[in-house]
C-alpha cells in the first residue's frame, strides 16, 4: 500500500504533545514522501447544570483555566509542527478542533479512516493517549504508528525494519500494510519469538521470505528465545539488539462495548513503546 497521506494527532491536555514524538512524525512522513496533517483539541470541558459553586471553589474559573491551558497546548503543539515540517519541506496541514475528552477517540477514528497511515504519539505512564490508539488500530481500519515519547535511540531513519512474525492473520496484514516502507528500508529482520506460545503452521519463515523477495525486500530470518520473559519484552530487547528503527506487528485483541481485550505484545508496545511501532489490525 503506498503512503501518500498520513495524520499525526497531538495531545493537548494535560501537557502539550512532546516535541520528540512531533519530530518522529515529521521525520517519518519525509522519509515517504507523504503529506501530512496535524490534529489536534481544545477540550470542551461541559458542566451539568446542576454543579453549584462549592466553598471557596469557583468552578467556572477552574473550568475556564483548563480550557486556556488546553487551547495554549493545542497551539504550542501545532506551532511546533508546522516550523519541522517546513524545515523538512513535507507538504502539512493542521486542524484544531473543539471537543469533549468523550468524543476524542471517534472524532480521531473519522479522520484516520480518511489517510492512510495515522501516528500516535505514546506518554508515559501509559494513559489517555493509549486509548485514544487502541481505538484508531482497531476502530480505523487504517495503520497506526504508535511513536514513544521517549525514544531509546535517536534515530530518524526508517533504514533498519523488523517485522514481528507469528504467521498469524494479523502479521500478515501488518506486512501487506507496511509494504512501501519495507521496499524502502536497507535491512529487513522478521523475527519468531520461541518459546511462548504454540504456532501453528505447516508454512516456514523461508516461504515469507519467498513471497517477499518478489516485492523486492530481501529478508533476513531470526529467532529469539522468549526465555520466560513477555512477548512484548522479548520483541524489545530483539529491536534494541539489532538497532531497529521500526518495528512492523499485528494487533491483537478484540473490540466489543468500547473495552478492549487486547493481546499481551499488544497491550505491551501501545502502552510504552521504546521504538516506534507499526500496527495493523
Amino acid at each position: 500500500m503506498a503512503i501518500k497521506d498520513i495524520l499525526l494527532q497531538l495531545n493537548s491536555y494535560p501537557d502539550a504533545a512532546p516535541a520528540s514524538a512531533i519530530e518522529q512524525g515529521v521525520a517519518i512522513a519525509a522519509l515517504l514522501r507523504a503529506d501530512i496533517t496535524a490534529l489536534t483539541f481544545e477540550f470542551d470541558i461541559e458542566v451539568p447544570g446542576t454543579i453549584v459553586p462549592f466553598g471557596f471553589f469557583d468552578i467556572g474559573s477552574l473550568i475556564d483555566a483548563e480550557r486556556d491551558k488546553s487551547a495554549a497546548n493545542a497551539k504550542l503543539g501545532l506551532d511546533a509542527f508546522a516550523a519541522m515540517a517546513t524545515k523538512r519541506g513535507v507538504v502539512h496541514d493542521q486542524m484544531r478542533e473543539l471537543c469533549t475528552t468523550a468524543r476524542i477517540p471517534g472524532a480521531v477514528i473519522e479522520h484516520a479512516r480518511l489517510r492512510d497511515l495515522t501516528i500516535i504519539p505514546a506518554e508515559a505512564p501509559a494513559g489517555f493517549q493509549q486509548y485514544i490508539a487502541e481505538c484508531v488500530i482497531f476502530g480505523s481500519g487504517r495503520p497506526v504508528i504508535v511513536v514513544p515519547a521517549k525514544p531509546s535511540r535517536n534515530s530518524q531513519a526508517l533504514d533498519a525494519i523488523g517485522i514481528a512474525w507469528d504467521f498469524s492473520r494479523p502479521a500478515a496484514r501488518a506486512i501487506a500494510d507496511a509494504m512501501t516502507i519495507l521496499q524502502a528500508a536497507r535491512t529487513v529482520r522478521a523475527v519468531t519469538v520461541t518459546h511462548e506460545k504454540s504456532i501453528e503452521t505447516r508454512r516456514s519463515g523461508q516461504d515469507l521470505a519467498r513471497h517477499l523477495a518478489l516485492h523486492g525486500v530481501t529478508l533476513i530470518l531470526d529467532e529469539e528465545d522468549a526465555a520466560g520473559r513477555p512477548i512484548g519484552q522479548a520483541l524489545e530487547s530483539y529491536a534494541d539488539k539489532h538497532g531497529l528503527d521500526l518495528l512492523v506487528m499485528g494487533a491483537y485483541g478484540h473490540w466489543r462495548m468500547r473495552d478492549f481485550f487486547l493481546g499481551g505484545a499488544t497491550k505491551s508496545v501501545v502502552g510504552n513503546p521504546t521504538l516506534p511501532i507499526f500496527l495493523s489490525h
